[in-house]
């Protein structure tokens, strides 16, 4: 294990998990509110509430002292759209392109915080908690790009 692989306690994994879905959770409830396209409101909207079922699902795993599930069987491949563009701060006039790439920049950092995470916690009982979760964050950043694609990458 490198110097930047940690493995924590369960209960500490999942206070960290715990704050990092809030942070999230509060980073797009910032971003919405400064929006006045509704579409791209209602995009980063339902972003957040996935924040906040994912919050909610480790508050009852840290309740419950376990986390239930399976552990994934193989990851899920993104187009990494986060390296062909810039993190830019949403600001009143975004419109619904800006403010998916921005979602994409979000889900990343989760994708990559659970990651690093989950290969430092691999083979003790945490790390099947941090694998879950990064399969989850990255479904949801294939989802992000899948829509980017479908709305804004157009074929020739």
């Amino acid at each position: 294990m490198s110097s930047d692989q940690v493995c924590y306690t369960f209960e500490a994994a999942v206070e960290m998990a715990i704050s990092m879905e809030e942070e999230g959770f509060r980073t797009y409830l910032a971003a919405i509110r400064q929006l006045t396209n509704k579409a791209a409101k209602e995009l980063l909207r339902e972003n957040a509430i996935d924040e906040l079922n994912h919050k909610h699902q480790l508050e009852k795993a840290l309740l419950d002292g376990q986390m239930e599930g399976d552990a994934p069987e193989h990851p899920i491949k993104t187009m990494h759209l986060d390296y062909i563009f810039k993190k830019e701060e949403l600001g009143p006039q975004s419109g619904v392109r800006e403010a998916l790439i921005y979602a994409i920049h979000l889900e990343k950092g989760a994708v990559d915080f659970y990651g690093k995470v989950s290969d430092g916690c691999s083979g003790a009982p945490m790390g099947k908690l941090f694998a879950m979760l990064h399969q989850e964050e990255s479904r949801h950043l294939q989802s992000l790009e899948d829509l980017y694609e479908q709305h804004f990458m157009t074929e020739n």
